[in-house]
């Protein structure tokens, strides 16, 4: 065996060396992970602005939409039975979607398939 040389590293710090380049490694990954994340929720903040600006627009056509109908049944029926139609209608809709939702929440936490 030859005895070790002068300018070659022990186990001692070649071990301390892997435990120095394992602390920078882990570093690094934290800091790609926390950039990631900060993208990412600076991606969905802006997607929960947006789409709260779209949400309201389309209430606001929505109740356009409601206007108009009214409007338009006024002259034939009437403004307090076009009212009553209307309403009904869109009831009987948001009724029709509410029961449809229902029966898929009741699919999902059925216990067999």
């Amino acid at each position: 065996m030859d005895a070790p040389q002068p300018d070659e590293k022990g186990i001692g710090e070649l071990l301390q060396q892997l435990v120095e380049d394992g602390r920078a490694y882990a570093d690094a990954e934290l800091g790609y992970y926390r950039t990631l994340l900060r993208a990412k929720l600076r991606d969905a903040r802006e997607m929960l602005w947006m789409g709260a600006v779209a949400l309201v627009l389309a209430q606001a056509a929505a109740v356009a939409l409601v206007v108009g109908l009214v409007l338009t049944l006024a002259p034939l029926v009437g403004p307090g039975l076009a009212t009553l139609i209307v309403v009904l209608a869109f009831l009987a809709i948001a009724g029709l979607m509410g029961w449809l939702a229902w029966t898929h929440v009741k699919r999902i936490f059925k216990e067999k398939p």
